[in-house]
């Protein structure tokens, strides 16, 4: 990771999905800046090995619960207001992508998308918010969003739908929490291959690269960095933003025209 003099030594920073791809990025990101960290996953396993390569200076929280429960989420806060009283920044991380076609997609899987994507932000702003505002204390919350939530793909409707409820979440709860000095960002990360529940080939990786402008992946400081910023002081007065940190993919259709003469 590269060091960028962010300094968040003494805040602390709640983040779930944490064992994922651009879950343990982020960690990594705030980790390197001094940040207190609890992690959430469901991936228990995975997120011990995290926190085992990771610790040795610092001691990382973590917890493992069902972020579709609200009582679970409620549960976990109140152990949040008795180990730290509060927390400075909440990401919003944890989503699933399961691909089906209107035809084939059961209601299950509907509920499941809804539930982790779009429910689960709204109940963790909620909670993380009111220790925030019962401490009268500033606070960031970041939404991880996706391209999708602009442009939807073929076979992936309820999860475009859901990251564009995300999108707009992060709008209303933006102003409705700017009062309280609470201040609420979305980042969309670039496309990052990788994750150990969706494999893409060589040539699916290929393709989706050469429809990146700047031609590359996302990479570990990417989104990171951006995440990073909208948390910290330089970002005192942006609220309700939604940042695209994916080399331009977002901002249009790259398909370079062969011109004949």
């Amino acid at each position: 990771m590269m060091n960028t003099g962010f300094n968040f030594n003494g805040k602390k920073v709640i983040i779930t999905g944490a064992a994922g791809v651009f879950g343990s990025w982020i960690v990594n990101a705030f980790y390197e800046v001094g940040a207190d960290l609890w992690l959430i996953d469901q991936k228990e396993n995975t997120l011990k090995e995290q926190v085992y390569e990771l610790t040795g200076k610092k001691d990382i929280k973590t917890s493992s619960f069902d972020l579709r429960h609200e009582q679970a989420i409620i549960e976990y806060f109140k152990d949040v207001k008795e180990s730290w009283q509060y927390a400075d920044i909440l990401i919003n991380n944890a989503g699933i992508y399961p691909s089906s076609m209107l035809m084939d997609l059961d209601t299950t899987v509907w509920d499941d998308v809804m539930n982790i994507n779009v429910r689960a932000p709204y109940l963790m702003s909620r909670e993380f918010s009111k220790l925030l505002i019962n401490e009268n204390m500033p606070g960031s919350i970041v939404n991880i969003i996706s391209k999708s939530a602009k442009v939807p793909r073929v076979g992936a409707v309820h999860y475009a739908m859901s990251k564009a409820s995300l999108e707009m979440m992060t709008r209303g709860l933006s102003m409705e929490l700017a009062p309280q000095g609470i201040r609420v960002n979305a980042v969309s990360p670039g496309f990052a291959p990788g994750s150990k529940t969706s494999y893409l080939s060589d040539d699916y990786i290929e393709a989706m690269c050469n429809k990146i402008p700047l031609g590359r992946t996302s990479g570990p400081n990417d989104a990171p960095q951006s995440i990073l910023f909208l948390c910290s002081e330089l970002a005192s007065f942006i609220t309700g933003t939604s940042l695209y940190v994916d080399g331009g993919n977002s901002a249009g259709d790259f398909n370079i025209p062969v011109i004949k003469n």
